[in-house]
């Protein structure tokens, strides 16, 4: 596959390489990276031509987005998208116990509070650029609002009315209208969220993460369709399941942002005896397979370091027999209703 070839968000006039950045990895969840590899990795990733950067304020505290400004304001602003989220404000840390100094192990003495209201939004927002030290992105997408990270259906729930009544969602189409930015996103992790956005909203594309992968095509059954009905694309974030699906077979490995069950392990094993078997990476299998749907735009993985980006970039050029994806579905691996690179999209 050609990574710089571009594909349409929505019905916007945005468009998005296949193969974008995305910039989780650069907040340092697993401690320090140092600020001459992170920095390194992003301008390997601009000298290969990829030109989609995703980051988040959530990322690092703030660092990730830091770090993607401080490379990128000195490119021509034309030549890339980026793209940043809202629904967190951030302060000065109180406690050096905050959750938030836990989940990011390297990341910055700042600590976050969840506002979708027209204020945080607005607040999110122009922290945001003034972090990166760029005028302007070109998506905003609402971030981490979803059960697990509200705590309960209840709390996500008020955090929907809260984006609906206070005025957050509308500041976004403010945004929009007056071409502050070209987009409006979503980030999801779960199955069921999607459908509450595009029931409350217009929502030009959702970010997945996890639930369309090599190992999970859940959102095949309901979610994808219904984007796909509303005009709503997807970027895959998270393409190697948060790094099962890239990791050597003995390396350590994480699924979901944690150490993998078993079941998850004997599957992943299963799938990558496929892909040994046709002499193909894994990683090559897992990049590939989810751009093979037709509203997918763009698929981010994170590399943290410029080996890492190489890799991607290979993965992506891999060339793959169609015997590969016939006997993943053959075996149960893949959905049957998956489609799969050499289809017609």
């Amino acid at each position: 596959m050609d990574h710089m070839l571009r594909r349409r968000v929505g019905r916007t006039d945005l468009t998005l390489p296949l193969l974008g950045f995305g910039g989780a990895t650069l907040g340092d969840a697993a401690g320090p990276t140092s600020e001459a590899q992170a920095l390194a990795t992003i301008e390997a990733a601009w000298n290969a031509g990829i030109s989609y950067f995703d980051t988040s304020p959530w990322y690092g505290n703030g660092k990730s987005e830091l770090r993607f400004g401080a490379v990128l304001r000195a490119k021509p602003r034309d030549s890339y998208v980026l793209t940043t989220k809202v629904g967190r404000v951030y302060a000065p840390r109180t406690s050096p116990d905050h959750p938030s100094q836990t989940r990011w192990r390297g990341g910055l003495p700042f600590q976050p509070r969840f506002d979708y209201t027209r204020a945080g939004v607005l607040r999110s927002y122009e922290q945001s650029l003034l972090r990166l030290g760029i005028e302007r992105v070109d998506a905003l997408l609402i971030h981490d609002l979803d059960p697990g990270h509200q705590g309960s259906e209840e709390g996500a729930a008020a955090r929907l009315r809260e984006l609906e009544e206070g005025g957050g969602y509308q500041a976004l189409a403010e945004l929009k209208a007056g071409g502050a930015i070209q987009a409006i996103g979503a980030g999801i992790n779960r199955l069921g969220m999607i459908p509450q956005f595009l029931a409350r909203f217009d929502i030009d594309f959702f970010l997945v993460a996890m639930p369309y992968t090599l190992l999970d095509q859940g959102a095949l059954v309901e979610e994808l369709p219904l984007c796909a009905r509303r005009g709503a694309s997807v970027v895959i974030g998270a393409p190697f399941a948060s790094g099962i699906l890239a990791a050597a077979p003995s390396a350590p490995s994480t699924y979901g942002y944690q150490p993998p069950p078993e079941p998850v392990l004997a599957r992943a094993a299963r799938i990558r005896a496929v892909a040994d078997r046709y002499g193909v990476p894994l990683g090559a299998v897992a990049l590939q397979f989810v751009l093979a749907h037709h509203i997918v735009a763009s698929v981010i993985p994170g590399p943290s370091a410029p080996e890492q980006v190489r890799a991607n970039l290979a993965w992506m050029r891999h060339p793959i027999p169609a015997d590969v994806w016939a006997e993943l579905k053959s075996q149960g691996l893949l959905h049957s209703a998956a489609p799969v690179p050499g289809e017609a999209r």
